[in-house]
């Protein structure tokens, strides 16, 4: 198997992996508040951060958990924006999915956050891996 076919089947079965996990979160009626407000306080009583509240914690984790999204959909289709704007559409899909989940609660600044993680990832994939491959090409081509 080619190092492409390789690399693209490594992707593959980490995308499945991370969708699956991800929807596990996102989809189930389990409510993350007590998650957050124990963050939360610990920030606040523990390391004496009294400005950094629940909502931008879980702004925090939102924008971590669609990371390795944009990151995993620039390495797929070695374009940057096509991560960024599928997980636009699938962040906008889950937030609609949540409006009939029990203890849910869809937002708008959710859609924001996950839409700003994936393009972190995105970033990230552009210059740590597809940049560099281009690069090394570019070489080949020249020698």
């Amino acid at each position: 198997m080619p190092p492409t076919d390789r690399r693209r089947t490594w992707v593959l079965v980490a995308l499945g992996a991370y969708v699956l996990a991800v929807a596990l979160v996102v989809l189930t009626p389990v409510s993350y508040e007590g998650v957050i407000h124990a963050i939360s306080d610990l920030a606040r009583d523990g390391l004496g951060i009294d400005w950094f509240g629940s909502g931008w914690i879980e702004f925090a984790a939102n924008i971590a958990m669609f990371v390795p999204l944009g990151f995993l959909l620039t390495l797929l289709f070695r374009h940057h924006w096509y991560g960024v704007a599928i997980a636009l559409a699938l962040s906008a899909l889950v937030e609609i999915a949540q409006i009939v989940i029990p203890s849910r609660q869809p937002s708008v600044r959710d859609i924001v956050a996950n839409v700003l993680g994936a393009a972190i990832g995105a970033v990230l994939a552009w210059l740590l891996v597809v940049r560099r491959e281009k690069k090394r090409a570019t070489a080949e081509v020249e020698s």
